[in-house]
């Protein structure tokens, strides 16, 4: 191996866990979130020797990803079968009903428009880079985002006001209190 392709090595591993995790977060989807991981880190690989600047590669990387996901999205693969099994949840996580709420929310936007609120409000891209990272301007980013916002908040309106199955079962009605005390 050559150093190039130690440097990559190391690059892949210390990257490819968020790049799942944003790729999931775009697409919905754990297995297609690895692929989408893979694809893009072999485009990476394939172009690591002519970037130059080692430190433009993480925003390479997003960018790749963004781009494939994008490009992904537009071909519509109808063979794909989405299953209702979650993965595994680490501890300390919003209730499984909230995640699934706001996943399922996340799903119904647009493409850009998902990838707009991902860059922005998971991954902590400003205004610009988002916008560069999109190849868009910075107004159309946060005519995007208020948009998705919107809309999210629309969605989501329904569970936030909804009790949690554990509160709804431990809510006692002022009936109910007056009937054990008589």
């Amino acid at each position: 191996m050559t150093m190039a392709d130690d440097e990559f090595v190391q690059f892949a591993e210390a990257v490819a866990p968020r790049l799942r995790r944003t790729a999931f977060l775009l697409c919905g989807d754990w297995h297609t979130a690895e692929d989408l991981a893979q694809t893009t880190l072999a485009k990476v690989f394939a172009s690591w020797r002519r970037i130059s600047r080692r430190d433009a590669v993480n925003a390479y990387a997003m960018r790749t990803l963004l781009n494939t996901y994008l490009s992904e999205n537009r071909k519509k693969r109808p063979g794909e079968l989405l299953t209702g099994r979650l993965p595994e949840q680490p501890a300390d996580l919003p209730s499984p009903e909230l995640r699934m709420a706001v996943l399922a929310a996340l799903a119904k936007l647009p493409p850009k428009a998902r990838a707009v609120v991902v860059l922005r409000y998971w991954a902590d891209q400003s205004v610009i880079q988002t916008a560069a990272l999109l190849g868009c301007t910075p107004g159309n980013v946060k005519s995007q985002s208020a948009r998705a916002l919107d809309k999210l908040r629309l969605l989501l309106d329904d569970v936030a006001t909804e009790p949690s199955p554990a509160a709804a079962s431990t809510h006692v009605t002022d009936n109910e209190k007056k009937a054990r005390h008589g």
